[in-house]
């Protein structure tokens, strides 16, 4: 699936607006696949699972924890999948849950 295919997905599906390469740092160049700004929740999608792709690699794996720490510090949730997961129902039923829980952390 395309970065293009999957914000459609989450609008059609969630209802909700899910932006590409979504640049959260005012200083470093980092950017979450996806996300949703006014909620600060950003999806990331790990390829290369099955073959040490670059998240799965030393160097890619230490950069992977500095960028999602400093998410993290920042009020970020992110949620990981893996290319084949975008298009499930699990997928987007997490996603919903996620956004209903950032709007009301009560319910």
């Amino acid at each position: 699936m395309n970065n293009l295919i999957f914000p459609q997905l989450c609008k059609k599906i969630l209802g909700i607006n899910c932006i590409p390469e979504y640049r959260f740092h005012k200083k470093r160049k980092w950017r979450f696949d996806f996300a949703i700004p006014e909620l600060k929740i950003a999806i990331e999608i790990d390829g290369g699972v099955w073959t040490q792709g670059r998240h799965n690699r030393g160097s890619g794996y230490v950069k992977d924890l500095q960028k999602f720490n400093a998410a993290a510090a920042m009020g970020w949730l992110i949620l990981k999948f893996t290319p084949d997961q975008l298009d499930k129902n699990e997928t987007f039923q997490l996603i919903k849950e996620t956004v209903i829980f950032r709007i009301n952390p009560n319910s």
